[in-house]
């Protein structure tokens, strides 16, 4: 049974879900800001009996469940196959042009033969001269429309695989995720893709999951769960380490310092976009974090990099390099991200006798067995 052509949209699977209850297909449908977010429907017999949908479920997980799927088939030795069939795609393709200049060949010939037999005719017997005249019209509409198909042919290249080509496809094979999610690889090559290897999937819901069944070209078949969206949850959301990161980072510093880590991390909103004070501050309120409070550090017994050295009186560079030496215990959540210093481990006789070393320019062990000898 057709799938249908392309979707336009963001939705990778449309025309190929199937209802479990009804038998009908899935259709999908665009909401949100700007129609941003999918949602996959069966609307069973509500057009002819008025009735309510069999199912609904939103769109972005089970998006992304069904490209894993796909990746997941789509290792070396299935892109080997890939390949394979690239390359018999090929083939047929040039053997199919070949024949179509046989074709232009022949028809080229008839079409001289039916000329000279045009002038060859004599032009008092107007019957046979009409006749001769309509057949050459008929040859030169052939060699027209088989050059057009020709020139088609030319247009679309030879789908065979180079040798450079061929190992570079073998080497994405290692790592099909980051090439399916590279930006220069648009919905609709993602969805040429999926279409390729699934002919249909059969969908039911129960309860907060999804049953499928996936019949994949060729025959066989898979059985997979998929947990629905959360209400509210779209493909937008910010990623879990990244609401965790803030989480922490809200008990050291205000908004603004937060958004300078974040970026300084390399991390992203869920739209991709850089962070700022506004973002941070609209994921705290999300996931109820409390925003951070001046003094909460301090009554928790931390100190920052710079509150250590005040108190050892010593810069803040010797308290990195106390930090890297291990002499002063200390965490670091992530790269830029503040030192967590306590206050119970400035007062240790080691790291009080080490700051009072380095002042000195005479570094100490921190062994109680090792005295300093003065000459």
């Amino acid at each position: 049974m057709s799938r249908g052509s392309l979707r336009r949209g963001e939705a990778l699977l449309p025309g190929l879900f199937r209802c479990a209850r009804c038998g009908r297909k899935l259709y999908v449908a665009y909401g949100g800001k700007g129609g941003a977010t999918q949602r996959y429907v069966c609307r069973g017999a509500f057009d002819t009996m008025a009735v309510a949908s069999c199912i609904s479920f939103g769109g972005m997980r089970i998006d992304r469940a069904i490209a894993q799927e796909v990746l997941n088939r789509l290792q070396p030795l299935g892109i080997e196959a890939a390949l394979a069939a690239l390359e018999t795609q090929g083939q047929e393709q040039s053997q199919k042009r070949r024949q179509v200049e046989i074709a232009l060949e022949q028809a080229r010939f008839e079409a001289a033969r039916a000329h000279r037999q045009y002038d060859a005719a004599d032009p008092e017997n107007r019957l046979v001269a009409g006749e001769l005249e309509r057949r050459w019209n008929e040859r030169l509409a052939s060699v027209r429309m088989l050059e057009d198909q020709l020139a088609q042919m030319s247009v679309r290249p030879v789908g065979l695989v180079g040798a450079e080509d061929r190992e570079r496809l073998l080497t994405l094979g290692a790592d099909l995720t980051l090439a399916w999610n590279s930006p220069g690889v648009s919905v609709e090559t993602r969805k040429k893709i999926i279409r390729l290897l699934i002919h249909e999937i059969i969908v039911d819901t129960a309860g907060d999951k999804l049953d499928l069944i996936i019949h994949w070209q060729g025959g066989d078949h898979t059985r997979l769960e998929v947990k629905k969206n959360k209400i509210g949850q779209n493909r937008w959301a910010t990623d879990a380490d990244v609401a965790d990161l803030v989480r922490v980072l809200a008990r050291q510093m205000a908004d603004q310092a937060i958004a300078a880590v974040l970026n300084r991390s390399g991390k992203s909103t869920g739209r991709g976009n850089s962070w700022t004070r506004s973002h941070v501050c609209s994921l705290r309120n999300k996931k109820g974090i409390a925003a951070y409070r001046e003094g909460e550090r301090n009554e928790r017994g931390e100190a920052t990099l710079l509150e250590a050295a005040e108190t050892l009186a010593v810069s803040t560079s010797t308290i990195l390099r106390m930090i890297r030496a291990g002499t002063l215990p200390a965490n670091q959540l992530c790269k830029g991200a503040p030192w967590i210093i306590r206050h119970s481990d400035l007062q240790t006789d080691c790291v009080r006798r080490e700051a009072m070393a380095r002042r000195t320019r005479r570094p100490v062990s921190c062994d109680p067995l090792q005295h300093t000898l003065d000459l």
